[in-house]
């Protein structure tokens, strides 16, 4: 019998039967695709506890960590890990992760600037094992979670990590060992593991529910010099949201489990605020593109203005743009410019209150009196970027100018002093310069982007299976209802953690 004919006789209509064979084939279908290329979201504290906080902070502390981070992040590699953090005060936020079978919590700090997440292990020789961060600082055992496995020097892992570099003398059986040496002499050893990782999936606006994944990660046995047992600020280890493969963001986008795209809103006022993996539906923002084959998140810069005024760029001695580009690093406290570039901005800061009168606070940091609100006094310094239209960075005289007493400011601006591989003074732009934006990381079209933003009222993510966008803040994610989702769920997918707020040493 024909099939038409079969339908009518059974009052069916074929279009009506047509209809629903799509809609079950489809949902059949859907059962067996792939992961859902989701989203990951977590919340994060500031170090310093955003404005308020750093006020109350001696600039040279401030100082001192940005040295000690970029002397990390210029570091030679024994090995090429693709890592450049340390688990000590090198970044400037930290969270919890769950990791194994039995779970355990590991506070590691989160750090655009690295590659690889790695932990403190068991029987670490030298290892921190007290802290001032009121956390309980843990080490991972491989041999008591039942799903760790440690991974082979001959396993595709390993030979990502080495891919410049290949491991010697590899045979079957033997660990991927690494071993890191920092420019400010501390130095971290260890090896590759497999393990479980936990998550919670955001299944509407501020609901949760659990899953997990199986993450590569470094297991460190052996800590020296800055990083080492010494070190009051310790944490557990350090989560890197860098470019290689290696990273967190890599591996859980092979697995479909995400796209390779992640963002920042961080509250300059609090110093809250979320990261998040995957798509910002709002708001808005405009990008520039990453400078291709480089360590770390840099753009070119087009030009530089204060107030009205337009600023020489610096070039390098053959003319060329590359010595214009500008690192975009949320590890970084302050703002670093080419010592040419930072004697025009200050001179064009200074040049709308020519009766200023100047001291040095702590030997190095330009200060003065004022009674005025500085964001009337004083010009917005803006990087602008390559981009259609080009994009504009601004950063206004309540980020750049710290207020170290009743009435009394400093010029957060600093001189470089740090020089990229290639020999150019850098640009760094940090937390300064980066606060009350969102800043959007996009790897697969390598691209950078920002908006101004109030960072406390959260930002919309989109789900990219179902299409909807759902909000998501630092501050409410924590009293969402919990349920166990179906293999086939498109829901967001977040990031376990909670957040400890570091504090400064006395």
């Amino acid at each position: 019998m024909d099939f038409r004919r079969w339908c009518s006789h059974r009052v069916l209509p074929f279009s009506l039967l047509s209809s629903s064979l799509l809609l079950v084939l489809a949902i059949f279908f859907s059962q067996l695709a792939p992961a859902v290329r989701a989203n990951a979201v977590f919340p994060v504290r500031h170090k310093y506890g955003g404005s308020a906080g750093r006020a109350k902070v001696a600039l040279r502390e401030l100082r001192a960590h940005d040295s000690r981070r970029h002397g990390r992040s210029l570091a030679d590699v024994d090995f090429a890990v693709g890592g450049d953090g340390s688990p000590t005060s090198a970044a400037l936020y930290f969270t919890k992760v769950t990791i194994g079978t039995p779970p355990g919590d590991y506070h590691v700090q989160i750090d655009t600037g690295s590659d690889i997440l790695w932990v403190n292990c068991k029987d670490c020789e030298n290892c921190p094992t007290k802290t001032d961060l009121k956390i309980q600082l843990r080490q991972y055992d491989v041999g008591a979670s039942s799903t760790g496995r440690a991974v082979g020097c001959d396993q595709e892992f390993c030979s990502a990590v080495f891919q410049d570099n290949p491991l010697q003398n590899c045979k079957a059986g033997m660990n991927c060992e690494y071993s890191v040496s920092y420019g400010d002499g501390s130095k971290t050893q260890g090896f590759f593991v497999r393990d479980t990782f936990a998550f919670d999936q955001v299944s509407g606006s501020h609901q949760t529910s659990p899953m997990d994944g199986s993450i590569a990660f470094g297991c460190s046995y052996k800590q020296s010099g800055d990083s080492s047992a010494s070190s009051s600020q310790a944490v557990d280890g350090i989560v890197g949201l860098g470019q290689a493969n290696t990273s967190i963001l890599s591996q859980l986008a092979q697995a479909g489990k995400v796209r390779r795209v992640f963002s920042h809103c961080l509250d300059g006022r609090k110093g809250g605020g979320v990261f998040a993996i995957g798509e910002v539906a709002e708001p808005r923002f405009n990008s520039t593109p990453l400078v291709p084959n480089q360590p770390h998140y840099n753009a070119e810069l087009e030009s530089i203005t204060a107030g009205d005024a337009k600023l020489r760029l610096p070039w390098d001695f053959f003319g060329l743009a590359s010595a214009n580009r500008a690192v975009i690093d949320s590890g970084t406290t302050l703002a670093y410019l080419p010592a040419d570039m930072y004697n025009q901005v200050v001179e064009q800061v200074l040049a709308r209150q020519p009766g200023l009168k100047l001291y040095l606070l702590e030997g190095e940091f330009k200060c003065f009196s004022f009674g005025g609100e500085v964001d009337e006094g004083f010009p917005v310094v803006s990087f602008n970027f390559k981009g259609a239209p080009p994009l504009a960075l601004r950063v206004y005289p309540r980020d750049y100018l710290f207020e170290v007493g009743d009435g009394e400011y400093c010029i957060g601006w600093q001189s470089s002093g740090v020089r990229s591989r290639e020999g150019h003074e850098m640009t760094l732009l940090g937390d300064l310069a980066l606060s009350d934006k969102l800043v959007v990381y996009d790897l697969e079209r390598q691209a950078v982007g920002w908006t101004e933003h109030d960072c406390s009222t959260g930002i919309k993510l989109r789900d990219n299976a179902s299409g909807n966008a759902y909000d998501v803040s630092a501050t409410n994610l924590s009293g969402s209802p919990l349920l166990r989702p179906s293999s086939s769920s498109s829901s967001i997918l977040l990031l376990l953690v909670s957040l400890a707020l570091l504090r400064l040493l006395p």
